[in-house]
Parts: C-alpha cells; structure tokens; sequence
C-alpha cells in the first residue's frame, strides 16, 4: 500500500496543477492580477509533463536523459511568475523592496550558475536555486500578511489572493529545508532522501489546492482566460 501510494506521488505535480486548470475551465474570467499564476500554471504543467516523461523514456536501458536542467528551468518559471504577481497585487507596499529582490535575485541566477554550479547539469539539480527561491518567495508572502494586516476592514478569507499566498507560504515553508539538504543527504542515504521528496510532492499538492480555491472564490472581471 505504501509502494503503491509513493508511485502515485511520482506523478503527483501533473495531477496536483490539473485541479486549478480544472477549476478555470469552468471559471474563466478571473482578475487581471492573476494573470501570471494561469501562466505559471501552464507552464509548470508542460515542465512536469516533460520531466515526467523523461522519467519514462529513462527506462530504455540504451537512454540516459535528465530531467534535472527542467526542474530548474521550472524554478525559475516560477519565481518570475510570483515575483511579478507580488508586485503587482500590491502596487503600493512595500514596492521598492520588492523589486529589489527580484534584482538581487537576478544576480544571485547570474551568479550561481556561472561560478558554482552548472544550470545543465546531468546528475543533479541546483539545491541553491531551489533554497533560494523558497526563500525570497518566503519573504514577499511575509510582506504581503504585513501589508494586508493593516487594513482591518478587509476580511481575508473573501481574497483569492489569501488563499494563493498562503497555499505559497506553506510549500516554501515545507521545502526550504528539504531544497536545502536534498543533494546532500542523498549522497549519505538515497533512499532517504528519495521518500523526503514526497513532503515536497505533498506540499506542491497543498499549494495546487490553495490556488485553486483562490480561483474557484476570485472576483472574476476584465480578463478571461
């Protein structure tokens, strides 16, 4: 039983992004700051879609692909796609702040990937680029509660952006730490680190639903998707 539920864990981000691309086929209009989420959303689901079937193709002994530049690739998708949604949700708080780290983060892409590690490497992923994504992400979910907790008129739990920015906060808050010793506990112990990865499918399953309630609960005007 346990086997049976970690195989469906393997494919659990291309089953996770169907529910909130499910819940727009019968929510079409959403508001326009939502924008680059739907884009994340379909760009993750093609990424996952193809580092699932590399996952495949990987079991022809004669192949020896690697999906690991997609999961990168995907990491960066999705800071891009946040930061903007971040800044543009709240255009007058904490603005400056904002867009400097999406500069400082810029840099630290530039910098990592041309001095310590390599954004195409075969065996592995960049657990910097991942710990580092949570973590900035981190930060602008932070900036956003403290913004919105100073208007008390505004009853949260009627925003889809609450429900998107915590279903947010929760992944970066789970995987930080799994990002972080990933590549190197699973030069200690494989088969550990491959069942910790499940906490992150679990918790990328959790934020696909949040999202979703974001867009099932949205006050839908001026852009249909």
């Amino acid at each position: 039983m346990v086997d049976y539920f970690i195989k469906i864990l393997d494919w659990s981000e291309v089953w996770a992004l169907l529910i909130p691309l499910i819940i727009l086929l019968f929510r079409r209009e959403q508001p326009v700051t939502l924008r680059s989420i739907i884009a994340y959303l379909w760009l993750a689901l093609i990424l996952n879609l193809a580092i699932d079937i590399i996952v495949v193709l990987n079991l022809d002994p004669s192949l020896d692909l690697s999906n690991n530049p997609l999961y990168n690739l995907h990491s960066v998708v999705r800071f891009i796609c946040f930061s903007y949604y971040f800044i543009h949700i709240q255009p007058t708080a904490f603005i400056r702040l904002k867009k400097l780290l999406a500069v400082f983060s810029g840099a630290f892409l530039i910098i990592n990937f041309l001095f310590f590690e390599d954004f195409f490497n075969h065996d592995s992923f960049s657990g910097n680029l991942l710990a580092a994504e949570a973590y900035i992400l981190l930060v602008y979910c932070m900036l956003y509660y403290l913004s919105e907790l100073k208007d008390d008129s505004i009853n949260l739990f009627n925003k889809p952006d609450f429900w998107i920015v915590t279903g947010l906060s929760i992944y970066v808050v789970v995987n930080f730490f799994v990002f972080l010793f990933y590549l190197p506990m699973i030069y200690v112990d494989r088969d550990l680190a491959l069942n910790i990865w499940n906490i992150h499918n679990i918790a990328f399953i959790i934020f696909c639903v949040f999202i979703a309630k974001g867009l099932y609960g949205s006050d839908r005007y001026k852009y249909s998707v």
